[in-house]
């Protein structure tokens, strides 16, 4: 399956799972024009913040880090960590559903695979829009 979803040190489990694994693929597919390979791996706070530090040398927490792994003219194989600790958090301040927040977090995961970035102000709302049209497009 070109889209996996594993825990690392907590337990969660995620509803739909074969639907989003189609979606997450096909919309890869669709925008990129090549196939993906991805690895969620779903964690603590604590874990995910271990990671930043030991990775990127960043010590603060995050809700994500996407770590791209393999890409060639075909194919992106990527891992990608998930604090669902921070997904939690986030969703209470947005005052959001913590699915949405979820969703959001993973589609952002694969728009960094796809060449979105998210340094300037311009990035980011380029980098919402496509996660509003990817949730919206998901959701109905």
């Amino acid at each position: 399956m070109p889209v996996s979803f594993a825990n690392a040190d907590i337990i969660f489990t995620l509803p739909a799972k074969t639907a989003l694994k189609k979606f997450i693929a096909t919309s890869f597919e669709k925008e990129a024009k090549k196939k993906l390979g991805v690895s969620y791996i779903f964690c603590s706070d604590d874990y995910l913040l271990r990671i930043n530090q030991d990775f990127l040398r960043h010590d603060y927490y995050t809700d994500i880090i996407t770590f791209p792994l393999v890409e060639t003219d075909q194919r992106v194989e990527a891992e990608i960590y998930i604090s669902i600790d921070r997904i939690r958090d986030n969703a209470a301040k947005l005052k959001v559903p913590f699915d949405q927040e979820l969703h959001r977090v993973l589609f952002h995961g694969i728009l960094h695979l796809i060449g979105y970035k998210d340094k300037t102000s311009t990035q980011k709302e380029l980098m919402r829009r496509a996660e509003d049209k990817w949730l919206k497009a998901y959701i109905h």
